[in-house]
């Protein structure tokens, strides 16, 4: 499979893993069947909800015709021109992110600078793993999340003042080491930078995913 990832439409049931355990790594409701595709009533100030769907579908287009309140998104494994030419004209196209997952394997902790500790949490579902500076100073942070046969890493996320040095590497260690079952699929979405570092971690892209929202 190329970097790139394919075009082409992506497993339901592997859409739908991501994107339920993604919900509750967040504390949002499960997603529900909805036009074809999936939707996830987010409620917050930005978004009041979200549709997502594995590819290209004729059921967006009469989904996004339903629609006329702002701040709903539509999301959909694929290029984005591929998501434009569905939906009518005043649909704005938004940066572009990447399905990727990794098989698995080493999660020994990693060694962090002189200076930082990490802190892991877990409740129920949901992990957090933190790092902080000798300040105090939050550096970098992560969440991860296990449900039915899916382990997705979410928000991962190192302040500027404190890239280059591992500790996102560090995060993405701490969260897999909290894996429960071995047969568990990982899962993320990522955006360009992101890409970038996870390819170097293991990680394949399994397909571009695009959004829109109205202008």
């Amino acid at each position: 499979m190329s970097k790139q990832g394919s075009a082409g439409p992506v497993a339901q049931e592997l859409l739908a893993g991501w994107l339920a355990a993604r919900s509750i790594a967040r504390g949002l409701p499960l997603p529900v069947p909805d036009h074809g595709g999936l939707r996830v009533d987010t409620g917050s100030v930005d978004e009041v909800r979200r549709h997502v769907f594995a590819g290209p579908a004729p059921e967006i287009r009469a989904l996004a015709l339903s629609i006329t309140a702002p701040r709903v998104f539509i999301k959909m494994c694929g290029h984005g021109k591929q998501l434009l030419d569905l939906v009518p004209a005043g649909w704005e196209l938004q940066p572009g992110g990447y399905l990727m997952t990794h098989d698995g394997g080493d999660d020994a902790r990693l060694a962090l600078p002189a200076g930082y500790r990490l802190e892991l949490v877990t409740e129920g579902s949901t992990s957090v793993a933190r790092v902080f500076a000798a300040n105090g100073e939050l550096a970098a942070s992560g969440y991860a999340a296990e449900y039915d046969g899916t382990l997705v890493f979410d928000r991962i996320i190192t302040e500027d003042a404190h890239q280059r040095r591992g500790l996102g590497r560090a995060v993405m260690a701490a969260l897999g080491s909290t894996q429960c079952s071995d047969a568990a699929r990982r899962l993320l979405v990522a955006t360009d930078a992101g890409r970038a570092l996870y390819s170097t971690l293991g990680w394949t892209v399994v397909s571009p995913f695009s959004t829109v929202v109205m202008r």
